[in-house]
């Protein structure tokens, strides 16, 4: 079993968000300096930017990176866990900013008091270009971005396993009031 299959089981991203681990790793930069890996932690201030995405691709193929917070909501009610915080798909090869931004980039911002969140990129190839028709979502907006289900979304288009994948985890810091001003959330 790979490094990453192995932190994605033991950290219970199987079966809590996908119900196969992927067996690559995806390399996240941020612009701050960090780089996530495999259940580091980082600080929401380090991570508010979109990182550089690198992954060993088939230039030849079209991919799918979904970002996904599964600890966002921690009630009786699982459907409300996920909130996604990134979807590109199309991507062509490993050229994820020629991909088709289906929802911008938020950074991380697990509310006061709710512990350590999973921040979780997962990375699907595609079967063929797609027509996704997802609501496309700006970095301003918060609107369809919770009881989402990473599991739902690759079994909509038929993304099939993910082949690579890459987590952080972060807590609350001084950057998520800002945060959430800027979406327009009040707390």
């Amino acid at each position: 079993m790979s490094l990453v299959a192995k932190a994605f089981e033991s950290s219970k991203i199987v079966p809590d968000v996908i119900p196969v681990a992927p067996t690559a790793n995806i390399e996240l930069k941020y612009p701050s300096g960090v780089q996530a890996s495999q259940g580091n932690e980082l600080a929401p201030t380090q991570v508010k930017d979109q990182p550089t995405v690198t992954y060993e691709a088939d230039p030849n193929a079209y991919y799918t990176l979904v970002f996904t917070d599964p600890d966002n909501y921690d009630g009786p009610e699982l459907v409300y866990r996920e909130w996604h915080h990134w979807l590109v798909g199309n991507i062509p090869g490993n050229q994820v900013t020629s991909g088709e931004t289906l929802s911008a980039y938020i950074g991380s911002g697990p509310p006061q008091g709710t512990g350590l969140h999973r921040y979780v990129y997962i990375l699907y190839k595609q079967p063929s270009k797609l027509s996704f028709d997802e609501p496309r979502l700006t970095n301003k907006s918060i609107d369809g971005r919770a009881a989402f289900s990473t599991k739902k979304f690759a079994e909509k288009y038929n993304l099939g396993n993910p082949v690579a994948g890459n987590f952080y985890r972060a807590q609350f810091d001084d950057y998520v009031p800002l945060l959430y001003k800027g979406l327009g959330v009040n707390v």
